[in-house]
């Protein structure tokens, strides 16, 4: 916000509308280092077991596989699953401020990504599919027509809200510590890291457009690859 100010501003002083830019004074605020909250693999496997019967399931199971956030999950078309090639492409995004919003584009360039299918999520993905046909064929005319992956049986696709209010409820049913959903995406970096995985790998993983967003996020948990650096170093 601040760059857009003082460049809008100093295209007035360019242009002779203003004598000086007064954003040249505006002090930023110290950015603090955020702390994430996240999984361990073993509570995704546990949480992914209790909830296995749960409408939510598939979109959990694919949101902390690939670590995607709530809106590319939501924005995933069947379009965009490749069964041949087993591959599955980030293209579209949904989201809602007050209202929602599908959009036919990702936050930046780097968030439009293909993660490889696996087996399991192919297999997942399959049963998806052949289940909305069966439910297509039961609603009839009453059933709302749409590509999208993750939807009620009806057809109508799940709302953000939904699935950020549920989710927590979720949590609290099955006995789990509390994390947001968007902390499933923080659970899969965190994992790929303490796996071996160097930071630039998450960022590609998770699409982020600069590796700052993604050290300035994870990078106290990239201790163990660096003390493997280390060891190799003096061995």
């Amino acid at each position: 916000m601040k760059n857009i100010l003082n460049q809008t501003l100093l295209y007035c002083v360019s242009e002779g509308m203003i004598s000086m830019n007064p954003c040249q004074f505006v002090k930023l605020p110290v950015c603090e280092r955020y702390e994430a909250h996240f999984y361990t693999k073993s509570q995704i496997d546990e949480l992914l077991e209790k909830i296995k019967d749960e409408p939510l399931y598939p979109l959990i199971r694919m949101t902390a596989l690939y670590g995607l956030r709530r809106s590319e999950a939501l924005g995933l078309c069947w379009d965009c699953v490749n069964f041949e090639a087993e591959t599955i492409s980030i293209r579209r995004t949904v989201s809602k401020v007050t209202t929602v919003v599908a959009k036919d584009k990702t936050k930046n360039t780097s968030s439009r990504r293909s993660f490889p299918m696996t087996p399991e999520i192919k297999e997942l993905l399959l049963n998806l599919k052949a289940q909305q046909e069966k439910d297509k064929q039961f609603f009839g005319d009453t059933y709302h027509d749409c590509d999208s992956v993750f939807r009620w049986s009806d057809g109508r696709p799940f709302s953000p809200d939904y699935v950020s209010d549920k989710f927590p409820k979720l949590l609290k049913a099955n006995g789990m510590p509390h994390i947001r959903f968007h902390e499933l995406r923080h659970s899969a970096a965190s994992n790929l890291l303490n796996m071996g995985f160097s930071l630039k790998d998450v960022q590609e993983w998770l699409g982020h457009s600069d590796i700052k967003t993604t050290a300035n996020t994870y990078g106290h948990l990239d201790a163990k690859r660096k003390l493997s650096m280390a060891e190799a170093l003096v061995s």
